[in-house]
């Protein structure tokens, strides 16, 4: 499934994202396994992730209805939304469920503050489809 940019108003592209990659060739197709960008206040850090080429697994679009874009939030959590009640359920389900874990879908930044994310390597939908 493809990611639907939000309707959500994006401020200028200003916050230090830092995202740590455990499977960077499964996500990206390079060896890289850190990248640095900027984001922007309203963006989420899946929309952020996706348009720099980091694909993390999002089988339901990013809505919340799964746990496939299961991220930890390593430093900045206070930069982002609060999880909601929504959100804890799903990511109830996500293996290797951690106090910093978070969905990437959900987590949108609302303050200029440094966030550093780590993607886990397990982290895959295993119900994807093969294309035919």
């Amino acid at each position: 499934m493809h990611l639907k940019h939000s309707d959500r108003p994006h401020g200028p592209d200003v916050v230090p994202v830092t995202f740590h990659l455990e499977d960077p060739e499964g996500l990206t197709g390079k060896t890289q396994n850190l990248y640095a960008m900027k984001g922007a206040t309203g963006e989420s850090l899946l929309e952020l992730a996706m348009e720099h080429g980091i694909n993390i697994e999002h089988a339901c679009g990013g809505v919340c209805a799964c746990s496939t874009c299961h991220i930890y939030v390593e430093k900045g959590m206070e930069n982002l939304s609060e999880s909601t009640e929504a959100e804890e359920d799903r990511v109830e389900e996500a293996p290797g469920l951690q106090r910093n874990s978070r969905l990437s879908c959900q987590c949108v930044i609302q303050k200029e503050g440094p966030i550093v994310v780590r993607v886990p390597a397990w982290n895959r939908n295993a119900v994807k489809e093969i294309p035919h």
